[in-house]
């Protein structure tokens, strides 16, 4: 039985202003349960492909479909509620809240879906012990290791049980032992089957947390490859068949 597509995209293209496009004709198709990287130097089109995919930002041509929803549909209330219904996001600088506890952040996106605070703070605390950090829930966020802080971060975004997990340059302010930390729970977590998108320049990142890369160069997927496979060779993703 084939898995269903999660992530959708067909002919897209933006533009900002009068300069070249940040994204021309992309399309990618991304299963349910897969981890794929999207690799590309500064100015390639991974951070614009991530907000088409997020809501943040919508095409001038194309769609973009996620778990159902056309997302180049949504108005901006309409993207609000798909971000907190569908996607979980982490960030490079974490952006958490300094002025709430741990428990309180991870807790805050089911608080803003409309979860009692019972509830959010029970799948709060959940979180942090299944991501060995439930001993810093009372303290703030200030006084945590990068690597911590990013845990966190990763508790936050599945508050609200995402069908994608977006990461953008997710170890790209951590130290190398922090960054493999973090590396290696995106890895458990595509293991248990939460599908992620990870957008990076690091190659190393993509190689260690996701089977499959895909490139963007000036704006066009340039490839998309998947990992070798035990018989020693490569499979190709549906989306370049």
């Amino acid at each position: 039985m084939t898995t269903p597509h999660l992530i959708e995209l067909l002919d897209v293209s933006r533009r900002y202003g009068s300069g070249p496009p940040a994204l021309e004709d992309a399309s990618l198709s991304v299963r349910a349960g897969e981890a794929v990287a999207v690799l590309g130097p500064s100015g390639s089109g991974k951070s614009t492909l991530l907000n088409l995919v997020a809501g943040l930002d919508r095409p001038d041509s194309g769609t973009v479909t996620v778990d159902g929803v056309r997302v180049d549909r949504l108005g901006e209330a309409g993207a609000a509620r798909y971000r907190r219904a569908k996607i979980g996001m982490v960030f490079q600088f974490f952006h958490l809240l300094d002025d709430l506890s741990v428990a309180d952040n991870v807790a805050l996106p089911a608080r803003l879906a409309g979860l009692g605070r019972r509830e959010s703070q029970s799948r709060a605390a959940e979180l942090l012990e299944s991501l060995g950090i439930a001993r810093h829930a009372g303290a703030h966020p200030g006084r945590l290791s990068g690597g911590e802080r990013q845990r966190v971060a990763v508790a936050r975004a599945l508050m609200n049980r995402p069908a994608l997990l977006l990461a953008d340059e997710p170890t790209g302010a951590l130290d190398s032992a922090s960054g493999e930390e973090v590396s290696r729970l995106l890895r458990e977590l595509n293991a248990d089957g939460q599908t992620i998108l990870v957008v990076t320049h690091d190659m190393a990142l993509a190689e260690s947390c996701t089977r499959r890369t895909v490139r963007l160069v000036d704006g066009r997927i340039t490839s998309d490859t998947a990992a070798t496979s035990t018989t020693g060779v490569d499979t190709e993703p549906e989306s370049v068949r």
